[in-house]
């Protein structure tokens, strides 16, 4: 039994080992008994051939999320890394802010050099004052009685960061209110 669309033994055949390879590819086709291979045989070999290739389809999908959830959570302990890093960093941040206000115009260049550094990598300063008040992003210490409209950061105690999204300290803030 031939498919039309295959050639036929004889019209592959030239050398003698081409012979003889077309001549035990027929053989093991037949079973190697020479005995002619029958339609059944032929379908449990074909839905054979389907199950194994549905199994390493699967296989290879769920290797394919496997290998992205690992990416992901690598990602995500980076990210976490970096941002206990940076919460570490920013008690120097605040050392430097203090120094500051106190006079030393030596530590600003070192000051402006990290900031910089944080910020070009991802950290976001909180606004400061005349902004409203956002509880997510500000921590109220200080209340005083205002108009009754909107609550109002009126001065920031301490600065608020930001790493990727992720609210790393909220400002302490006095809101007017």
């Amino acid at each position: 039994m031939s498919d039309p669309g295959m050639p036929g033994a004889d019209d592959i055949r030239g050398t003698d080992v081409e012979d003889e390879l077309v001549d035990e590819v027929l053989d093991a086709a037949d079973g190697g008994d020479g005995a002619p291979v029958d339609e059944q045989s032929i379908a449990e070999v074909a839905a054979e051939r389907d199950d194994y290739r549905d199994a390493l389809l699967r296989v290879k999908a769920e290797f394919d999320n496997y290998r992205k959830r690992v990416a992901r959570e690598r990602d995500t302990m980076v990210q976490q890394a970096s941002a206990r890093l940076v919460a570490e960093l920013l008690t120097i941040l605040d050392s430097c802010d203090a120094a500051i206000v106190q006079g030393a115009a030596d530590v600003e260049p070192v000051h402006k050099a990290l900031v910089d550094l944080l910020v070009k990598e991802g950290l976001e300063i909180l606004p400061a004052t005349d902004v409203p008040f956002d509880p997510h992003l500000h921590e109220a210490v200080l209340h005083e009685e205002g108009d009754g409209a909107e609550s109002v950061v009126v001065e920031t105690l301490r600065t608020g960061y930001v790493w990727h999204g992720t609210v790393l300290r909220p400002a302490m803030v006095r809101v007017r209110g």
